[in-house]
């Protein structure tokens, strides 16, 4: 048994076959995480004093981050008490995860490839999620992970789904499914949420494809808009290959919104290009980025050449299943 000290000075043990994230889970602490597989580094933290170990190449973290002392905490177990830099997400309101029955509600086909499915709960079930987190779809031996596209005050649970050729999880969503099959979901699951930041000036979104989902809820929810308020400027990049992709645009006229068609501009224009064009100071920036694992690690970089500071890019990798 070892004790793992966070940087708020948050305290928990933690066994010798845990991993860092599931003994803070057992004692309620809740770290930063989604996959939980060590693909999408949005565990990774720095290590200040102790030990770890772990089988996993940690392929999502670079060589000069393995030297700083970085680590992801998904995969890493401990061998001494170890002092960490992360705090403990649960001042924001993150609940354990349960498994619930839900039925589809609602199909309806937002372009030729992406897809709508409302699911509804049983009245009795309270449901609970910050508004960027996912959920874990069980169907026929088959778990999926898929991002909350609804806010958390909506009836039904709204995901936006794009058919995978050869897909097994698509199949079923594009070829068999249809209202009232009854499905399991595990919710809520990880760390992406917008935060209570302090001396910044700009909010910035990055989207690819259906990555616009949490970012949707993140922009919809009613609770979020005093946080949002707050800052002297708010812009929404999000990439899709055609302008009739876009399926989505906010509301608020507060939102500078660019959809970016890659494929009609010559040459192709990408997220990081509209990131760059950008007149702003990322140095008074946050930045939460959601889709493809390249247009993230690109996107950072860039983002911190430019002046933001590391800990003010939030991101949720779309990761392969298989």
């Amino acid at each position: 048994m070892f004790d793992i000290i966070l940087s708020d000075e948050t305290k928990f043990s933690c066994e010798e076959h845990e991993t860092i994230i599931e003994a803070a889970l057992r004692n309620d602490v809740y770290l930063d995480h989604s996959c939980l597989t060590g693909r999408c580094a949005s565990c990774k933290c720095q290590v200040v004093k102790g030990n770890t170990y772990t089988d996993n190449e940690e392929l999502s973290l670079n060589s000069l981050e393995k030297e700083q002392g970085y680590i992801l905490t998904c995969v890493r177990k401990v061998k001494s008490d170890i002092c960490i830099e992360a705090e403990d997400l649960g001042k924001y309101g993150l609940t354990k995860p349960q498994t619930i029955p839900a039925k589809i509600n609602n199909i309806i086909d937002l372009t030729k490839d992406i897809k709508q499915i409302s699911l509804r709960v049983p009245p009795n079930q309270k449901v609970g999620f910050l508004e960027g987190q996912y959920v874990n779809v069980l169907w026929n031996g088959l778990r999926r992970s898929y991002s909350i596209a609804s806010t958390s005050k909506e009836l039904e649970i709204q995901l936006i789904l794009k058919n995978y050729p050869g897909g097994k999880m698509s199949q079923y969503w594009f070829n068999k499914c249809k209202v009232e099959d009854l499905l399991r979901l595990e919710i809520p699951k990880g760390t992406f949420f917008l935060r209570n930041h302090t001396n910044k000036e700009n909010l910035i979104f990055l989207a690819t494809g259906t990555g616009i989902a949490p970012i949707k809820a993140i922009l919809e929810s009613e609770k979020n808009q005093v946080e949002l308020k707050k800052y002297k400027r708010i812009v929404l990049l999000w990439g899709m290959k055609n302008h009739q992709d876009f399926f989505w645009n906010p509301k608020s006229n507060d939102i500078e919104f660019f959809p970016i068609a890659s494929r009609e501009a010559s040459p192709k224009k990408y997220v990081q290009n509209s990131l760059l064009e950008l007149d702003i100071d990322f140095s008074k920036t946050v930045i939460y980025a959601c889709g493809n694992d390249q247009m993230i690690q690109t996107n950072k970089n860039i983002s911190i050449k430019k002046g933001l500071e590391a800990r003010d890019f939030y991101s949720d990798a779309f990761v392969p299943s298989n």
